[in-house]
């Protein structure tokens, strides 16, 4: 694990620039820096050491030194791949996992990716053919981000070691603040700034050094076909073997592993085949607990934790948002959402004990774990209602319903139904993702005409209608595909690999181990979601081992309560910050409608939570990544407002609360 850069036909400045990109990348690889140069290329590397400590350094080089490698993440089935290359004769210079590329390469070309099993993304310049071959993993675990301008080539592990070579690039994009304003989300090739590209996942890339031309195309796919048809106890036993095997090629590595515990069925299950099926004994397992009783991990993570025997640490945060929200925009690069936080603070805790630590993400995603799926089917039944009576007789019903409270609620779920019964396919499935955030009619009422001029007819849920329409498989493969290939690489995985980076943790997913999700793919839809029952073969599989406490307990998001469990401090930042937004100043967004949601939501009327949350983060991140204004500046303007509401919150004060106003940030730092 670690950060790589590079810079291809840009001479003149690359060493410098190179040592400003690794100093941006310093918190992705604290135990070393590598940098390897010519005269066509320059390629670097911050290295957190997992596997071959001493002699594992990159860029790597062959023996006859013609190729340089810089690779991000772990090759789990290195050793069989070294073993074989060994038999024929190739000679490997150090125990690196990575290695096995350059051996590949030799021995395959491009074709190598056919061999690779694990999370990566690499960069290989063949100096002989001054041309790099750049890859990101079959799911996305991995980042991979890069610029052209037609005469050379950039890249990095994170966007703010683009900006550190080239402050130019501090341009916004309009299309990927449509996207995220929708979605919660930003998807490939689309980055917050105009000139960086987000490289998709299971896709190479080429350049052609001389030429500036760059080309990337993929080199995988996921298919749901043919479909498995077997017994149900033949399928679990099989499925059981196929995670068991995934666990084993996660545990790979020189440093402790340990596993992030929530007290969920996927977290649950790997410590629980981790310690039956591999034997594993005294496993660090690592859980916070949030102090309200509601949405408490605390007493399910420990009675897995008992279950297994593990090594069990677990930590009861008081969370706050205006203490660390600076540190989590700038890490994240791009507005992102709460999960941030709690995930920024479970990595602080397990990176006491270890290095590598397991996950559960990509479970709800393989086997169908999250409500909208059988919410999409239950509208297409409900779509049979006649339109007329739907619209004239229940939609005036459905209006008295307060949208406030919990997320989950009936009212919510009603309105949901009723919304989505109107649309069909891909956009009734995109609409499903944007019900709490920006719908394209309110992101049309946010948006300056300047702003709507500059998106002409782009909308953001483009990229999850087409990949929706690209599939002639069921209703819910295709909703798994979208999810698979956009949702979960550019939401829940991409935070996972910042916010444990920016501990220097590495952080293992055995459910997207892309062997796995082939066979899961594969399985019908019956073994998924059945009525309101989601993740059944999963669920079958995870009753051999865990307690029924478990079971039964009801999803909860990791973070989903935040908005309700911290609403005094998100009172203070929708004030602090909203009332006063450079986002409204610089003319992208209107001021209006901004102050409509404070109002509505703020009296109690409507909850507007989520949609004011994501404006907080787009407001922070225009701040510091446009205006650039440093992480110290925007701390200190937050903690001000911590002091406000201190003030505003003590005995026999009269002071209204929400009344000061953050400092505004130095426009121009570029270099």
């Amino acid at each position: 694990m670690c950060g790589i850069a590079g810079i291809v036909d840009r001479p003149g400045a690359q060493a410098a620039g190179m040592r400003r990109m690794l100093a941006a990348l310093a918190h992705r690889g604290p135990d070393g820096e590598g940098v390897e140069q010519d005269a066509g290329a320059v390629l670097g590397h911050r290295r957190l050491s997992i596997i071959d400590l001493e002699g594992g350094r990159q860029p790597l080089v062959n023996a006859s030194g013609t190729l340089w490698l810089v690779c991000n993440g772990e090759i789990y089935n290195y050793r069989e791949i070294r073993a074989e290359m060994e038999r024929s004769g190739y000679r490997f210079l150090t125990g690196s996992d990575c290695e096995v590329i350059l051996a590949l390469y030799e021995r395959h070309g491009d074709a190598l990716l056919g061999h690779l099993r694990g999370m990566f993304a690499f960069a290989l310049w063949d100096r002989a053919r001054r041309r790099l071959l750049a890859a990101r993993d079959h799911l996305g675990q991995k980042p991979f981000y890069y610029c052209s301008d037609g005469r050379s080539l950039a890249f990095a592990s994170e966007i703010k070691a683009l900006l550190a070579l080239d402050p130019r690039l501090r341009e916004m994009d309009f299309r990927a603040f449509d996207q995220y304003l929708g979605l919660r989300l930003i998807a490939p090739p689309l980055s917050m700034f105009q000139g960086i590209h987000k490289l998709p996942p299971a896709h190479k890339l080429v350049y052609e050094g001389g030429t500036g031309q760059v080309t990337v195309a993929p080199y995988w796919t996921l298919s749901y076909e043919p479909k498995v048809d077997i017994r149900e106890e033949d399928l679990l036993d099989e499925l059981e073997e196929r995670l068991t095997e995934a666990l084993r090629l996660h545990r790979v590595s020189d440093v402790p592993v340990g596993a992030f515990l929530s007290g969920g069925m996927d977290s649950g299950l790997i410590v629980a085949l981790l310690a039956r099926r591999l034997g594993v004994r005294g496993l660090p397992t690592f859980t916070i607990n949030l102090p309200y009783q509601r949405h408490a991990e605390g007493p399910y993570a420990r009675l897995v934790a008992h279950t297994f025997d593990t090594e069990h640490h677990e930590e009861t945060l008081e969370l706050s948002l205006i203490a660390g929200l600076a540190d989590l925009v700038w890490h994240l690069d791009e507005p992102s959402d709460p999960l941030s936080l709690c995930t920024y603070r479970l990595a602080e805790v397990a990176r006491r004990d270890v290095k590598v630590v397991l996950g559960g993400d990509g479970g709800d995603e393989l086997f169908g774990g999250y409500d909208r799926y059988y919410g999409n089917l239950y509208a297409e039944r409900y779509a049979r209602v006649p339109g007329a009576v739907r619209r004239r007789v229940l939609e005036p019903l459905l209006s008295r319903v307060p949208e406030v409270g919990w997320y989950k609620s009936a009212g919510h779920q009603l309105k949901w139904l009723q919304r989505l019964s109107f649309l069909s396919g891909g956009e009734r499935y995109a609409a499903s993702l944007s019900y709490f955030y920006f719908d394209r009619a309110a992101r049309a009422e946010l948006y300056t005409p300047e702003t709507a001029s500059a998106l002409g007819a782009w909308h953001g849920e483009s990229v999850i209608e087409e990949r929706f329409a690209e599939r002639a498989d069921g209703a819910l493969d295709r909703m798994l595909s979208v999810d698979s290939a956009i949702r979960l690489p550019d939401h829940p995985v991409m935070i996972t690999d910042r916010m444990t980076m920016a501990r220097g943790l590495e952080a293992r997913s055995p459910f997207m181990d892309h062997r796995l999700a082939e066979y899961a793919a594969r399985l019908p839809a019956r073994y998924k979601v059945r009525g309101r029952s989601l993740r059944y073969i999963q669920r079958q599989l995870a009753r051999r081992y865990l307690p029924r406490e478990i079971l039964e307990r009801p999803k909860q998001g990791f973070s989903s309560a935040l908005p309700y469990i911290l609403k005094d401090e998100y009172r203070l930042l929708y004030r602090g910050l909203l009332a006063d937004a450079e986002l409204v100043r610089a003319g992208i967004l209107r001021a209006a409608p901004i102050q409509a949601l404070l109002a509505e939501h703020l009296a109690g009327r409507r909850d507007h939570g989520n949609r004011l949350w994501l404006l907080i983060n787009a407001e922070l991140w225009y701040r510091m990544m446009i205006l650039g204004a440093s992480r110290e500046e925007l701390r200190e303007a937050l903690q001000r407002l911590g002091r406000e509401r201190a003030r505003d919150t003590a005995p026999h004060t009269d002071r209204p609360p929400g009344r000061g106003r953050t400092a505004r940030p130095t426009r121009e730092r570029a270099g």
